[in-house]
């Protein structure tokens, strides 16, 4: 009898371990997933502290603006470039909003408006990669390449590589 109640105390004890195992490795997940947050936090920060720059320290100068418009994938937001008193042209994206998905790129095109199809990428339109899409909601900005020709390149498209489609796009107007 001493054995059976030795025998269950180990096993409650066993079985009690092994319950908190989960529990531990939840937490360490917590602690990755917190850490994770606090990484696009700070990408968030560094953001905003350049939009505080380029917006209160009067250098910067607004070229182009326009807004996101997407049928298929509903996109909402504004576009504005940016051209700071070093002559660095920046693209901000303001109150913006888009599905998300794989792949996900901001890029200018050479066309004065892109449709839901991205048809217009096939005709071997030209674009200049701006970099993948940092977020599907929020502020965010990306430069753009020295030299680049803002006359040319008239729209911005949030392009999903692997499935040729454009989410969304804003046609840019001199402001």
């Amino acid at each position: 009898m001493i054995r059976t109640i030795k025998a269950a105390l180990a096993f409650a004890g066993l079985a009690g371990a092994l319950s908190l195992q989960p529990t531990l490795r939840a937490q360490d997940s917590m602690k990755q997933d917190d850490m994770k947050h606090d990484d696009m936090k700070q990408d968030k920060m560094q953001d905003k502290m350049q939009d505080d720059k380029m917006m209160h320290d009067g250098k910067a100068k607004t070229l182009e603006t326009g807004k996101f418009h997407g049928k298929v994938h509903k996109t909402e937001g504004r576009a504005t470039v940016y051209q700071e008193a070093d002559g660095k042209l920046v693209l901000r994206l303001t109150n913006f909003k888009t599905s998300n998905g794989p792949d996900v790129h901001v890029i200018l095109v050479a066309t004065k408006d892109a449709m839901d199809d991205a048809n217009f990428l096939k005709d071997n339109t030209e674009r200049i990669e701006l970099g993948k899409l940092k977020g599907n909601e929020g502020d965010q900005n990306y430069e753009i390449p020295a030299g680049t020709d803002l006359s040319k390149y008239r729209t911005v498209s949030i392009y999903c590589e692997r499935f040729n489609a454009n989410f969304g796009a804003a046609p840019l107007e001199k402001f």
